[in-house]
């Protein structure tokens, strides 16, 4: 899988998936029942520039990132610009089904939600963590882009942008309420998460990783986990309050304070030993973290 196809636009999609030109620019909605002539699009790698919701209706497989995911009727998947993914087969894009909507960043980037849109970490998870969602719940996502698509289908005028990029807002915020509901009804599967998560991190620290890779990042602790980075902090965030790096951050201080109180190692050393390439990163942290920096702990215990 060598080839890989660049859309860097609304109108190349819509070329490269055999429709007719879109009727706006920055924005469309297709029914991908409707798929044909996309054997050129079968084992190739697709990146696009703009923002993709796909919501399925029918059975196929998509490989998004590293990851083959069964794309089952009643799920969502968004994805971001310059994210990459693929079909397999090319029976897999005849099966897709459903409808999607694209929109590129330039439709939104004079509005709130282009600064906003980030706070959306959906956008970067995996596909192993899509949002499943119930009958009623799909509907009223169906109903949404529905009526996004109708906003641009009609004459446009001087509202019609802003009241897109409302609709659009309004969808996003419809899918966190979604998926926070999942994280809730998923709670004991999220703390067999949890559990593995600090495991990772107390083999992590008994290991020589510190000294030789440094702290461990978000980003490497939910590769370990097969999960995204985004949804490893969410789901961490969701369960305890705490981000995946406040997480990290409050297990390096823990185990600061026993190296502090129960050897006599230089701070220089606790710090290298921790994974801080400068012991005044360390230092920084620490206080921000206690209050105080290493040296008065240490003296005050």
């Amino acid at each position: 899988m060598d080839k890989i196809i660049k859309f860097t636009s609304i109108s190349e999609l819509h070329k490269q998936l055999g429709y007719a030109n879109p009727k706006h620019p920055l924005i469309s909605v297709l029914d991908l029942s409707n798929l044909k002539n996309v054997n050129h699009l079968a084992d190739v790698r697709i990146v696009s520039s703009y923002y993709s919701i796909y919501v399925k209706t029918g059975t196929s497989s998509i490989k998004y990132g590293r990851n083959y995911y069964d794309f089952e009727e009643g799920s969502l998947i968004a994805m971001a610009p310059e994210q990459v993914f693929s079909f397999s087969e090319n029976e897999e894009l005849s099966n897709l089904g459903g409808g999607a909507l694209y929109f590129h960043p330039d439709l939104i980037r004079k509005y709130p939600l282009a600064k906003k849109i980030n706070e959306y970490g959906f956008f970067s998870y995996e596909t192993n963590e899509a949002l499943h969602l119930s009958d009623e719940e799909q509907q009223i996502v169906t109903d949404l882009i529905l009526k996004i698509e109708k906003e641009f289908d009609q004459s446009i005028d001087k509202h019609s942008q802003k009241l897109i990029v409302s609709n659009i807002e309004l969808l996003l915020n419809y899918c966190m309420r979604y998926y926070d509901r999942q994280f809730y009804v998923r709670t004991n599967l999220n703390q067999d998460h949890i559990s593995d998560f600090e495991h990772l991190l107390m083999d992590y620290f008994e290991s020589d990783k510190p000294s030789t890779i440094g702290l461990p990042s978000v980003n490497y602790c939910g590769e370990e986990l097969n999960m995204s980075s985004n949804y490893l902090s969410d789901l961490l965030k969701k369960e305890t309050g705490k981000s995946a790096k406040d997480h990290i951050y409050s297990f390096v201080v823990d185990r600061a304070k026993n190296m502090l109180l129960g050897t006599t190692d230089s701070i220089s050393e606790i710090a290298f030993d921790l994974g801080f390439e400068y012991s005044q990163h360390f230092s920084k942290m620490f206080k921000r973290q206690t209050g105080m920096s290493p040296n008065k702990y240490r003296s005050q215990n």
